[in-house]
């Protein structure tokens, strides 16, 4: 192994300290992508502009219909769709932090192993990481 623990701790902390920096840059570049998105998009409607080509890039001027169940009724939602016979579309998720969590308390009460009904349904393995945070004065 090339390199003292030292030496990869303070490689770690840099590249974590980094990636926060580019989460935070591209959270703002996002923002500034709406904001021109909104603005050219506007213009082209008010010049009745549909497409346009500029600088060897095509500009084409879209309408998406996006939906979202409305807040606290994703339940009735779900069960019209199912009584609608469009249950297909339906995807139950589970949280994998959630999942993780619950599955080390099960194993924790039946003597670190995975309970009988669990076993085959999920992938269990241990990974190994450091922890970095900032050290107490």
């Amino acid at each position: 192994m090339d390199g003292s623990m030292l030496e990869w701790a303070d490689r770690l902390k840099a590249l974590r300290d980094r990636k926060v920096e580019l989460e935070a840059e591209i959270k703002d570049i996002n923002a500034q992508i709406d904001n021109a998105d909104w603005h050219l998009s506007n213009l082209m409607a008010d010049s009745e502009t549909q497409n346009f080509t500029h600088a060897g890039t095509m500009f084409c001027l879209t309408t998406k219909t996006r939906a979202s169940a409305k807040a606290g009724r994703k339940d009735e939602l779900f069960q019209a769709l199912r009584g609608a016979g469009f249950g297909d579309m339906i995807v139950e998720t589970v949280n994998a932090n959630n999942l993780s969590a619950f599955v080390r308390e099960q194993m924790e009460e039946n003597a670190d192993a995975l309970p009988d009904w669990l076993d085959g349904l999920v992938s269990v393995f241990e990974k190994t990481t450091v922890g970095v945070r900032k050290a107490a004065r």
